[in-house]
């Protein structure tokens, strides 16, 4: 069966995967995007690529009244002075959207913690939205509650380079579920083509185990050549500044830090690890096919 299906976040890390996996599988798939020029690559492959922003509600509702499925999600806004007023927004406009399109099948980028309202950042936002999206009636929701993604990693190579040492503000010894973009674009994309899921609910995708800042750096130092790579937890208030510094408000800085710090509460863990949710690709292979040819370039 082919199915017609919507991405948002076409150009993101999970997003851009499940486009590639659903195109070479043939479907019917339409990609928005804000910036379409990293998508132009799959126009050849079938894909139908509209420029429009996640507020932009007249561009959603005429995607999803042609679709079978969507992929939605709740996109970072740096700029944003109000994290959470902006991320109320964007689900507002999508609960619209979907009503009046009268799409039936939604699976909703989420993320592990999204179970707590306060205290975890970035992540109250999720888990507010996952409770809106709930409460529309004849629409079928899962919401993927995706385990940290390995590809954060990626984000501190130029440190790992210049500086020889990784380092964030949050806590090294504590362990959290990790997982590969891939491993949840492959399953996101299975339920968006079969529509195999009905009325509300959750999958956790908890990555291969659980892994600290600590031993996922050690992971990455002997794969470099630098068995003594060091990971280092640096001051709330020092990457608060690089943070300003690179452009980011006050108050989407102050969420990002809080998501970080308040893993050692442990609400990363809340969901249970079991044979259905833990995913194959570990660490070790994360670092070797992703981490290290982006490293070496």
């Amino acid at each position: 069966m082919k199915t017609k299906i919507v991405v948002l976040g076409a150009t993101g890390t999970v997003g851009s995967k499940i486009s590639e996996i659903l195109l070479n599988q043939g479907h019917q798939v339409t990609l928005i995007a804000r910036h379409t020029e990293k998508l132009e690559k799959y126009r050849s492959l079938g894909a139908e690529i509209i420029a429009g922003d996640i507020i932009d509600i007249q561009t959603l509702t005429s995607a999803f009244e042609n679709a079978d499925s969507a992929f939605v999600l709740l996109p970072d806004n740096v700029k944003a002075e109000n994290t959470r007023a902006y991320q109320r927004q964007v689900t507002s406009i999508l609960i619209e959207a979907i009503g009046k399109s009268g799409i039936k099948y939604i699976v909703n980028m989420s993320s592990v913690g999204s179970h707590m309202h306060e205290g975890n950042g970035m992540m109250a936002g999720t888990g507010e939205q996952e409770v809106r999206l709930n409460q529309l009636n004849n629409v079928n929701v899962l919401h993927v509650r995706s385990a940290y993604f390995m590809e954060n990693f990626l984000r501190t190579i130029g440190m790992v380079k210049k500086m020889g040492f990784n380092a964030t503000a949050a806590d090294g010894d504590h362990a959290i579920p990790m997982v590969a973009t891939y491993d949840v674009a492959k399953i996101a994309a299975g339920y968006l083509a079969n529509l195999d899921f009905e009325g509300k609910s959750v999958l956790a995708i908890m990555g291969p185990e659980d892994y600290t800042y600590k031993e996922f750096t050690t992971i990455i130092g002997t794969a470099i050549g630098n068995p003594e790579l060091t990971y280092v937890q640096l001051p709330v208030e020092q990457v608060k500044q690089a943070f300003l510094g690179n452009g980011f408000s006050e108050d989407f800085a102050d969420n990002l830090i809080e998501m970080g710090t308040a893993i050692k509460t442990g609400f990363m863990n809340y969901q249970k690890r079991d044979d259905s949710n833990t995913t194959l690709t570990t660490a070790e292979d994360f670092v070797r096919n992703v981490y290290l040819p982006l490293y070496n370039m």
